[in-house]
């Protein structure tokens, strides 16, 4: 298990993910909090070939490992993929994957990480997420961070019976500059 600090802040870094590390991501795959923000809860997700995008990202796309720095503790995962360096933007994703590091400002520093990492390294505009809208923390978080909410798809995902709305939030290169938050 290998861990190299592409980005760091100030609890954590993110680097590149490591294989030896299948059995914490087939856990997270197969946990519902994690596993619904991705549409994958009523999959089976049991060895490292189901977790190819994870390991094998296409060429649109870099992963990373959210790694706190007092130990060295993989907590979970951030991507910036769909990168269109022609119209100069591309999507997010995040994950806490750890339900005790949930809710402590992990999250919160990953995506300043990417962010800056998005709009200064990889000269991108406008950075893309979506979220589902009853995933209030995680919508707290993105706020937080200068997203602004841009739409929303209705009744997009199937849930406990019921039907959830797909929220897409964006932030601009020029808004997450002038808030100040680059790191």
């Amino acid at each position: 298990m290998g861990y190299y600090r592409k980005m760091e802040g100030g609890r954590l870094y993110l680097s590149p993910t490591d294989a030896g590390e299948s059995k914490s991501y087939i856990r997270w795959m197969n946990d519902r909090a994690v596993a619904e923000m991705f549409g994958e809860y009523g999959s089976v997700i049991s060895s490292r070939e189901d977790l190819k995008w994870i390991y094998e990202p296409p060429a649109h796309m870099q992963r990373y490992a959210i790694v706190l720095k007092e130990g060295d503790e993989l907590i979970g995962s951030i991507s910036i993929h769909n990168i269109d360096h022609l119209n100069r933007n591309a999507f997010l994703g995040i994950f806490i994957g750890e339900e005790r590091h949930r809710g402590n400002g992990y999250g919160q520093e990953a995506l300043g990480l990417m962010l800056e990492y998005g709009f200064k390294t990889l000269n991108l505009h406008n950075i893309m997420l979506s979220v589902h809208a009853d995933n209030h923390g995680a919508i707290a978080c993105y706020k937080k961070a200068g997203f602004h909410e841009d739409g929303k798809l209705r009744e997009w995902v199937y849930k406990d019976g019921g039907y959830v709305d797909k929220l897409y939030m964006s932030i601009m290169e020029h808004e997450f500059l002038d808030r100040g938050v680059a790191q």
